[in-house]
């Protein structure tokens, strides 16, 4: 079984920058697609960002703002986020695909002035 621990959610100012770091615990394999989802207050969770081997995918609303990478020896998958805005607000997820999605706890984004 596998196991997600999120961290470096937090409040930041318009145009103000946050890193997410996922830990994984258990066995995890590089080509295992890992992710970001977020969730706003009444809205349905999201696809933020994924990275498997090789590949990377965004959502357009975060294209050229927000960063996924992944440290396989660590098992672990960051979200560098530039440029924040209001509209990023959300609890941020992290996703890995094992042959079914397991989830993180979440971590709070709040983006405010």
């Amino acid at each position: 079984q596998v196991q997600l621990v999120e961290s470096g959610g937090g409040l930041v100012q318009p145009g103000g920058s946050l890193r997410l770091s996922c830990a994984a615990y258990g066995t995890v394999f590089a080509y295992n697609v890992m992710g970001w989802y977020r969730q706003a207050p009444g809205k349905e969770r999201e696809l933020v960002a994924t990275i498997s081997t090789g590949r990377t995918t965004y959502a357009d609303s975060v294209k050229g703002r927000f960063t996924i990478s992944r440290d396989n020896a660590k098992n672990t998958v960051y979200l560098q986020m530039n440029s924040l805005q209001p509209e990023d607000t959300a609890v941020y997820f992290c996703n890995i695909k094992k042959g079914f999605d397991v989830w993180g706890q979440g971590t709070q984004v709040t983006v405010s002035s």
